[in-house]
């Protein structure tokens, strides 16, 4: 398992912000890294009016490291 960990923003407020992140089962850390930006595309089309402006794979659980 691992943990695509992200920061989204408002697009009307850019300056608030939100940390999010989706847990993929079975899904190795190379894969995420390349699934990562489609993952994040669902995610934005399901949340209009925010922004993913960073994002990461990590172990889930990990504390925030620069998302």
């Amino acid at each position: 398992m691992i943990e695509l960990a992200f920061v989204a923003c408002l697009t009307a407020d850019l300056e608030r912000c939100e940390d999010y992140s989706l847990l993929l089962l079975d899904m190795p850390q190379a894969a995420c890294l390349l699934m990562g930006p489609t993952r994040l595309a669902t995610w934005s089309e399901g949340h209009p009016g925010w922004q993913v402006t960073s994002w990461q794979c990590r172990t889930p659980g990990a504390g925030p490291e620069d998302v």
